[in-house]
């Protein structure tokens, strides 16, 4: 979620993720916001439609976005915010702009109520369920957004400038494209060159150069991984694209659609048999269990150990440890193989759309909203965002012209080297519960600690996506 918190966000949130709690039921608390009824007051009336405003936003009516305050921050979004008045000068002090970590607990009374923001940015650990919101018709189709001109080229719709995936993954089983994932994260094995290069090392392309690697780091004091322990669904931001890159993109396809046994494949018991490796031989930072994610991506700046599972967003993140060491050099690394029969090849990587905005079906001005949207994937709104965050956006190309710092220059990489052996698992979007509380929490995390082997968790998580399989009020989603 890029985001403090997770992957959505970023991060969940992506990545994206800033934390405010971890354990809430998702689903319970967006049945009550989607099955408010009433009305939030009017709908304002639409403006004229024209070349410079396509989406006929009302030009002097309110608007009211509503930001997660996470790894991303919302400076980026005020300077979209600025752009917005220029284009609509008599919108000057009607657009309000908060920021928050607790999504969920800041709109549920808003939805509650019928009347939630213009736009939000619903990421972090309280990030509302996006399958929840669809299936009780709660959001507005961003179709208008995807079909008008680009504020850069007129002659290119909105819908053509965005990077391969971006759309999709705002689909849920429609033609219709709810959600607009605005940053594009790179998630994977963060890491710093130099103090790889203290060890005489490079980036371990192989499992098991990465356990040598991790032995030499033992010996001198020095931990090969770190995680936050009371948020694990970090590691899937490495551990499934390790699955993939095992056992083929496949796998992920049917982990995604909930498919009987699709979690006891061979390449999810070689995947957790690698990882939980790392925990037998003592190889995880002591401690690492009771960290949250500051806490470990702190540890793991200074140098305490030398990789951690994460997304884009860290540099932004761990700006201020990483500066200390001016000869960190910032990296990101895709899975390493696990063997000569993996089916994807080296380079297998998880990239996707990050920070997930909604633009509420209740909205009083949802035409503001999507002018806004439209604003922030323009070039002088996205090339402000990454030169920011240190972050790409779902903008194609919006790189071009800026320096970026070390950690975006290596995703850049990455990305590149990956080219079309790129994976984008959909769990973290269609069941944020089921993902984050259960599989990363009440799995994942206890087989880290060492609280469960993996056989034991595979049919712990087993157990857990047949029972989101069989609840008839959950929505389910294929792909």
């Amino acid at each position: 979620m890029g985001s403090t918190s997770e992957f959505n966000r970023r991060d969940l949130v992506k990545r994206a993720a800033a934390l405010g709690i971890v354990a809430i039921p998702a689903m319970s608390v967006l049945t009550a916001c989607a099955g408010a009824g009433g009305g939030g007051g009017d709908k304002v009336e639409k403006g004229t439609k024209s070349a410079k405003n396509p989406l006929a936003v009302n030009e002097s009516a309110g608007l009211d976005v509503v930001i997660f305050d996470g790894g991303f921050g919302d400076k980026y979004a005020k300077a979209a915010q600025g752009e917005y008045t220029k284009a609509f000068p008599k919108a000057e002090g009607k657009v309000k702009l908060s920021s928050t970590q607790k999504i969920q607990s800041t709109l549920q009374p808003r939805f509650n109520g019928g009347n939630p923001p213009d736009l939000v940015d619903n990421s972090g650990a309280e990030q509302m369920d996006f399958g929840t919101l669809v299936s009780k018709d709660q959001l507005t189709d961003l179709t208008p957004l995807f079909d008008a001109p680009s504020i850069d080229d007129p002659s290119k719709k909105v819908r053509d400038t965005l990077r391969p995936g971006v759309l999709e993954m705002g689909q849920f089983g429609g033609k219709e494209t709810w959600v607009l994932y605005y940053a594009y994260t790179v998630y994977g094995v963060w890491y710093s060159k130099g103090n790889l290069q203290k060890l005489d090392a490079e980036y371990p392309e192989t499992w098991d150069d990465m356990l040598a690697l991790c032995a030499k780091a033992k010996k001198r004091g020095i931990a090969g991984w770190t995680y936050p322990g009371k948020y694990p669904y970090y590691f899937p931001f490495s551990l499934y694209p390790f699955i993939a890159k095992i056992g083929g993109a496949e796998v992920l396809r049917r982990i995604d659609n909930l498919e009987p046994n699709a979690w006891h494949d061979p390449a999810v018991k070689d995947a957790f048999n690698a990882y939980y490796e790392l925990y037998q031989k003592g190889y995880v930072l002591k401690g690492s269990p009771g960290l949250d994610h500051l806490q470990s991506q702190n540890a793991w700046a200074e140098g305490k150990a030398l990789f951690i599972p994460n997304g884009s967003w860290v540099e932004n993140e761990s700006a201020k440890q990483i500066a200390k060491d001016p000869n960190f050099q910032l990296a990101v690394g895709p899975p390493s193989s696990l063997s000569s029969s993996d089916k994807m090849p080296y380079g297998t990587l998880w990239a996707s759309g990050g920070e997930p905005y909604i633009v509420p079906k209740k909205g009083r001005n949802s035409e503001g909203g999507m002018e806004l949207l439209r604003i922030m994937l323009g070039k002088k709104s996205s090339q402000n965002f990454i030169e920011q965050v240190s972050s790409l956006t779902s903008l194609d190309g919006g790189t071009e012209g800026i320096t970026l710092p070390p950690g975006l220059a290596s995703a850049q990489q990455v990305l590149k080297k990956a080219g079309g052996n790129i994976v984008n698992p959909r769990m973290q979007d269609w069941y944020v519960a089921l993902q984050k509380e259960k599989i990363g929490v009440g799995a994942i995390g206890e087989m880290m600690a060492g609280r469960m082997t993996p056989d034991e968790a595979i049919k712990k998580i087993q157990k857990y996506a047949d029972d989101t399989r069989a609840d008839s009020s959950v929505t389910k989603y294929k792909r």
